[in-house]
C-alpha cells in the first residue's frame, strides 16, 4: 500500500538522557552531606532514563498481577503472580538501595541518599515503590521489639531481591508488607476489630479481616489487632519458621484507579500466626514510626511525579511545533510550563529538606526531629494534593497525544491521586499536623525558626510569614479551618527553602504566585516578569 503522507513534527522519543540530572535534588542531596551518593545516582539516573526501564514499567502496568488462591490439585495457596517486568524494577530498587539499606548504612546522609533515588527510579514506574516504602519503614517499628529487629532487619536492608514464598530465615533478603485498615473503620483503625489470642509459646494467633493489604506477597506484615491489652501491633510472616504456610487468606484484589502494578488485597486471616511487636494496647504508636516513614516517602513520590510530567511536557513542547513557531516559544505555553516547574522544584526541595531532619533526627537532633514532625505533616497534605492537578496539566501540554496511553502520561495522571490517599487522606494529614501542634507546641516553634531563617529575604515571603503567625494565634473554629492552616504553613516553608536554597528565578516566581497572591486559579498564571528562561532551563533534560 502506497504511503498516504510523510509523517512529520512528530516527537521524539524520551530516552537517553539523566533522571537525576535534576538540579533542585542534586542541590538537596549536597546540602545533607550525601553528596558521596551522586555517582551511584547518576548510574541509576541514566538506567531511569533509558528505553529499556520505560519498557519494564510498561509492561507491569499493561499485565497487572493475578491472584491464584488454589493450585491445579485445589490446594490453597494464595500467591500472587506478576510479570517478568515487575520483578526487574524490583531488582533494581533493592540493589541501589531504595529499600531499608539506609538502616544498614553509617554514612551521613544515607537517609537522604535513599530518598534521592527513590525519586529518580520511581519515574520509571511508581506501583513497586509500595513494597520498596514499606520495606524502608518497618525497620524503626520492629526495632521496638529488639529480638525482631535482629531477626528481620538484616535481611529487610540486604540489598538482594529474592521473590518467592520460603522461611524468611532461609532467603538472602526480605520485603515487608503492613495490613491495617479494616471495612468498618478505614483510617479510624481504632475501630479494628481483628482479634490476638496470646499463647503460651509467647506467639498470638490473629483472626480477622483487612481491607485493604498492599504488595500482599511480601515476606512478613505488620498488622494492628485486638489483644487482650488493647490495640496492638505484630509482625506476621507468610512463611512460618516450620516450612508451612501462614494462614493468611487472600480474598481478592483490588480494581484500582491506577497503582496497577502493584497488587492490593483482601485478606483474612485464619488463626494467623503474629508475634508482639512493642507492648500491647500500644499498637498505633509502634507502628506510628513506620507510618511517619511512608508518608516521607509519599511526599517524594508526589515530587517524583511532578518531576516527571514537567520533563515529558517541556520535552514535547521543545520538539513539536504549531501556529508558525516551536510550543516551547509559544508565550502562553512558557508560562504554563514555567509554572509547572515551580511547583516541581517546589515540591522537591521540601522532600529532600524533610529527608534530611529525618537523617539529622535518626542522629539525635531535637530541633530537626520536630521539624520532622510538623513539616512532614504538612507537606504530606500539600505536595501530594498538588500532584494530580500537575498531572492533569502536565498531560494537557501534550494535547491530544497526552491522552492517549502510549504518551506516558495518562498512567502519571491515574497514579496521581494515590499519594493523596495513602497514609491519610487530605483531612487525616491536616489533622495530623493539627495534632502535632496541639501535642507538642515546639513543634511549630521548629517550623517558624525554618521560616526565620529566610527573614529579610524576600518581602513576600515575610508577609507570609507574619499572616501564618496571626492564623497560628487565631483559635476560632481552628478544625473547622484546618486546612488552610495547614496549606499557609506548607507554602510558607516551601517558600523559605526556594529563597534560601533555590534557583533565583524560581525563588521569585514562587514568592510572586504563591505567597504574593499574582497568580490565577490555574497553572499557566505566573506574572509577567517572570525569567521563564531561566526556569524552563532547570527542566531540560540532559
Amino acid at each position: 500500500m502506497p504511503a498516504t503522507h510523510e509523517v512529520t513534527n512528530q516527537v521524539p522519543d524520551p530516552y537517553g538522557h539523566d533522571v537525576a540530572a535534576d538540579p533542585a535534588l542534586l542541590a538537596g542531596l549536597h546540602r545533607a552531606g550525601a553528596g558521596w551518593a551522586e555517582d551511584e545516582l547518576h548510574e541509576l539516573g541514566r538506567l531511569a532514563g533509558s528505553e529499556q526501564a520505560d519498557t519494564w514499567g510498561r509492561l507491569a502496568n499493561e499485565n497487572p498481577p493475578v491472584l491464584r488462591t488454589h493450585d491445579r490439585y485445589g490446594h490453597r495457596i494464595d500467591e500472587v503472580e506478576f510479570h517478568p517486568a515487575w520483578h526487574e524494577l524490583m531488582d533494581t530498587a533493592v540493589r541501589y538501595g531504595l529499600h531499608a539499606a539506609p538502616w544498614a548504612d553509617g554514612r551521613p546522609g544515607a537517609h537522604t541518599a535513599r530518598a534521592a533515588k527513590f525519586y529518580v527510579w520511581g519515574q520509571v514506574e511508581a506501583g513497586h515503590t509500595c513494597p520498596i516504602s514499606m520495606t524502608y519503614a518497618a525497620v524503626p517499628a520492629l526495632r521496638a521489639t529488639p529480638d525482631l529487629a535482629e531477626r528481620y532487619e538484616p535481611l529487610l536492608s540486604a540489598r538482594a531481591y529474592d521473590f518467592g514464598l520460603r522461611e524468611p530465615g532461609t532467603k538472602r533478603g526480605l520485603i515487608a508488607g503492613m495490613s491495617m485498615t479494616e471495612k468498618q473503620g478505614g483510617s479510624d483503625v481504632r475501630a479494628n476489630t481483628t482479634a490476638a489470642v496470646p499463647h503460651a509459646d509467647g506467639s498470638y494467633r490473629l483472626t480477622g479481616h483487612k481491607w485493604f493489604t498492599s504488595a500482599p506477597m511480601s515476606d512478613v506484615f505488620l498488622t494492628l489487632a485486638q489483644a487482650p491489652g488493647g490495640l496492638s501491633c505484630f509482625v506476621l510472616p507468610r512463611v512460618l519458621p516450620d516450612g508451612s504456610r501462614n494462614p493468611i487468606r487472600l480474598q481478592r484484589l483490588k480494581d484500582k484507579l491506577g497503582n496497577k502494578s502493584n497488587a492490593s488485597a483482601e485478606i483474612e486471616y485464619d488463626g494467623a500466626t503474629g508475634w508482639l511487636v512493642g507492648e500491647e494496647g500500644r499498637g498505633v504508636p509502634t507502628i506510628i514510626e513506620m507510618v511517619n516513614m511512608t508518608r516521607l516517602d509519599c511526599t517524594i513520590g508526589a515530587a517524583s511525579g511532578m518531576r516527571y510530567g514537567t520533563v515529558r511536557a517541556l520535552h514535547h513542547a521543545t520538539h513539536r511545533r504549531a501556529f508558525g513557531a516551536a510550543l516551547v516559544d509559544q508565550p502562553l505555553m512558557r508560562n504554563v510550563l514555567a509554572d509547572l516547574v515551580v511547583e516541581s522544584e517546589a515540591a522537591t526541595t521540601v522532600a529532600m529538606r524533610l529527608a534530611a531532619a529525618t537523617d539529622a533526627a535518626l542522629a539525635g537532633d531535637e530541633q530537626e526531629a520536630l521539624l520532622r514532625r510538623l513539616g512532614l505533616a504538612v507537606s504530606k497534605y500539600w505536595v501530594c494534593k498538588r500532584g494530580p492537578a500537575h498531572a492533569a496539566e502536565a498531560l494537557e501540554c501534550l494535547g491530544g497525544n497526552g491522552y492517549v496511553e502510549e504518551s506516558g502520561m495518562p498512567r502519571l495522571y491515574r497514579e496521581a491521586p494515590l499519594v493523596s490517599i495513602w497514609e491519610g487522606s487530605g483531612n487525616v494529614a491536616a489533622l495530623d499536623a493539627l495534632r502535632a501542634m496541639a501535642r507538642n507546641p515546639a513543634t511549630v516553634e521548629a517550623l517558624l525558626a525554618e521560616l526565620d531563617a529566610a527573614a529579610g529575604a524576600d518581602r513576600r515571603l515575610d508577609a507570609a510569614t507574619a499572616a501564618l503567625r496571626k492564623q497560628l494565634g487565631d483559635l476560632t473554629d481552628l478544625e473547622y479551618r484546618t486546612r488552610r492552616l495547614v496549606e499557609s504553613m506548607a507554602l510558607a516553608l516551601q517558600g523559605s527553602l526556594l529563597v534560601r536554597h533555590g534557583d533565583p528565578a524560581v525563588a521569585d516566581a514562587f514568592c510572586a504566585s504563591r505567597l504574593g497572591g499574582d497568580h490565577g486559579a490555574a497553572f499557566g498564571t505566573l506574572p509577567p516578569g517572570a525569567d521563564t528562561a531561566a526556569i524552563l532551563d532547570r527542566a531540560v533534560r540532559r
